[in-house]
């Protein structure tokens, strides 16, 4: 997203609209959920549970990285994924402050 294109939102909307972005693919939930049940895996790991290749699961670990929902450690010749506790924290807090907002739709 270009400066020019979130000029004039609010902070936390963009904030909301990159976490979303980083969880808009079902590949990279299922890394979430397999760094969730394993607290720290490889790429390699994560390929053997899931249906894709290691380029595009080292793409979507980028992706996650880069939205700071996930860190990865580096241990020679691999890096060790996890999930970022105090960015996964406030993604909560900014999806449950999102979600309680009152559509204000009639039945």
């Amino acid at each position: 997203m270009s400066q020019r294109k979130i000029k004039g939102y609010k902070d936390v909307d963009i904030q909301v609209a990159k976490l979303a972005k980083a969880l808009g693919h079902p590949a990279r939930i299922a890394i979430l959920l397999c760094l969730c049940e394993e607290s720290e895996c490889c790429c390699a790991n994560i390929v053997t549970k899931l249906p894709i290749a290691q380029a595009t699961a080292s793409q979507h670990l980028k992706i996650l990285k880069q939205a700071g929902l996930i860190c990865g450690n580096i241990d020679p010749p691999r890096v060790r994924y996890c999930i970022d506790k105090k960015n996964w924290e406030k993604a909560q807090q900014l999806f449950g402050d999102f979600l309680k907002i009152d559509p204000g739709i009639k039945d």
